[in-house]
């Protein structure tokens, strides 16, 4: 069986489970992370916006990475379940906590 690899779109206003504060789509970017304290949710399965993962647990992020095509990237760890996953940082992400996570300096996109 092929593995599918497009995400599907799905860029919904959340409150945060970590948090609690309200996130808004973030367009034409994709927002599946909190903007504020970069958690996410573990929700997807196969690939981005599927929606169908039964774990469910609270996604922290634990590091940042450099995608040469797709800039800054955080790597997030499941809670729960131990996966892991990567989301590129969105442009109204923390950035001092962006840099915080990643151990650097101020990163600038």
């Amino acid at each position: 069986m092929q593995e599918k690899k497009n995400f599907i779109y799905k860029n919904e206003e959340f409150i945060c489970e970590n948090c609690g504060k309200q996130n808004f789509p973030n367009r034409p970017e994709i927002r599946n992370h909190c903007q504020f304290c970069l958690h996410s949710k573990h929700v997807d399965r196969d690939v981005p916006g599927d929606r169908l993962s039964e774990c469910g647990g609270l996604l922290r992020p634990v590091d940042v990475d450099h995608h040469k095509k797709k800039g800054w990237v955080l790597v997030f760890e499941c809670v729960k379940c131990g996966a892991n996953s990567r989301n590129k940082v969105a442009s109204d992400d923390d950035m001092d906590l962006v840099a915080e996570i990643s151990g650097r300096a101020r990163i600038n996109n």
